[in-house]
């Protein structure tokens, strides 16, 4: 393995201020999230914590020892019904992306939730003009569900969401 080619691994507190800048550009520049404040790096503590005791994966993609990217799933909705459904959710730093990073942080996050309680994976990506997310997931088995229209207003604009779900095998009942 050469230097350049991305390490996928669980992340850890020291990597989360890098999570944290990665997702502010998202917030502060596009229209990727629907977030209008980027949350703070404690927050991203939290939410690591709280998916580990879910038994949840938050993975990040390092290069050259940075982190340049991550996923991670949550639960889809907190009612209980759902427990057996989670959202993913992946970025690249600026700069980072069509290199195969999406890829390999999306196979990632499908494997370790294979053989899980998971049974549905729902992505909800942004119509932000680009099918990139869309095409991302589509190779990775997931297939359209539905579209909301204008259902998010930021940066002066109203956008719609693709709602996208891939099927896992069936889980363990509970």
């Amino acid at each position: 393995m050469t230097a350049t080619e991305p390490v996928i691994r669980p992340a850890v507190p020291a990597g989360l201020n890098a999570v944290a800048e990665i997702y502010t550009y998202y917030v502060r520049h596009t229209v990727i999230t629907f977030e209008e404040t980027p949350p703070p790096v404690a927050a991203w503590h939290r939410r690591l914590d709280d998916l580990g005791a879910l038994g949840l994966p938050f993975l990040v993609a390092e290069v050259s020892g940075d982190v340049v990217g991550y996923a991670y799933t949550a639960p889809w909705r907190p009612k209980p019904a759902y427990r057996h459904t989670v959202e993913d959710s992946l970025y690249l730093a600026p700069g980072r992306t069509g290199r195969g990073l999406g890829g390999a942080l999306l196979a990632a996050l499908l494997t370790a939730c294979d053989g899980t309680h998971v049974r549905q994976m729902i992505a909800v990506i942004a119509d932000a003009g680009s099918d990139a997310s869309a095409a991302l997931h589509r190779r990775h088995g997931f297939t359209e569900a539905g579209r909301l229209s204008a259902v998010g207003h930021k940066h002066d604009r109203w956008i719609d969401t693709l709602l996208m779900q891939r099927t896992f095998g069936r889980p363990a009942v509970g």
